[in-house]
């Protein structure tokens, strides 16, 4: 009862979301669309490629992989706009060896954290927090998983993980860094960011975002109190303007 629930809940949320983006005969399409997609994902080839990034995994003993969610978390992903890939290290490391700042002064936040690989890496950075926001409870639980056999003792401390609505998180004080996995759709994706921008605008601080695969990057371009500092097909960087910019 409380999954069909939650589908129902969730399939209402992204129609009036997709609806309001694209009008209904597009958002149907759409729906549509993304479902025949899931389909093609169970069959036994799809689902190996997708195990393609498995030797993160193996190396760590943690399960971040796309390919084996429940078919359930599918549907989902689906009715939520976006379905979990996990990024791949050597880009992420690449996109923090690119960010000039100190990171003990920041803290760093995955929205759509899904499984949590971003977070683990984010580790081997000494940022003073690392923050998880997932909206689907089975990836949220994998992610907590995740984090307890990957860090131990004190720099478990560090870890915080949120399950919810990204819309309606509150950013905590002090420098951050944002990550996105092109996790939502625009309207979402619009939303978050205007979260974003009320908080900056109540407590101004330095914040950095990093969009991997930027889809509807126009959304962040549009803004005025953020700046771009560089980017290409595969990542953009933004940065909170500061006085005077």
């Amino acid at each position: 009862m409380h999954e069909s629930f939650t589908i129902s809940r969730q399939l209402r949320q992204w129609w009036h979301d997709t609806r309001r983006q694209r009008g209904p005969v597009s958002a149907l399409s759409r729906l549509l669309a993304d479902f025949w997609e899931m389909i093609r994902d169970l069959t036994p080839a799809r689902r190996r490629l997708r195990y393609g990034d498995l030797d993160y995994d193996w190396d760590h003993g943690v399960n971040t992989t796309w390919a084996n969610p429940a078919f359930l978390t599918r549907v989902k992903e689906v009715l939520s706009g976006r379905q979990y890939m996990p990024t791949e290290p050597y880009l992420f490391r690449s996109f923090m060896a690119e960010l000039p700042i100190s990171f003990e002064r920041f803290t760093f936040i995955d929205l759509g954290c899904g499984k949590g690989r971003a977070l683990l890496l984010a580790s081997e950075c000494p940022f003073r927090r690392i923050v998880g926001v997932e909206l689907l409870p089975e990836l949220y639980h994998i992610a907590q998983e995740n984090i307890g056999r990957f860090q131990q003792g004190a720099q478990r401390e560090r870890f915080e993980l949120y399950c919810g609505d990204a819309r309606r998180f509150s950013f905590p004080p002090g420098p951050l860094v944002i990550f996105l996995f092109d996790p939502f759709p625009e309207t979402v994706l619009g939303d978050v960011i205007a979260n974003l921008q009320r908080s900056v605008e109540e407590d101004p601080r330095e914040v950095f975002v990093v969009y991997e695969n930027p889809i509807s990057e126009h959304v962040l371009s549009g803004e005025n109190w953020l700046r771009r500092m560089r980017g290409d097909a595969v990542v953009t960087f933004y940065r909170s303007r500061l006085p005077g910019e």
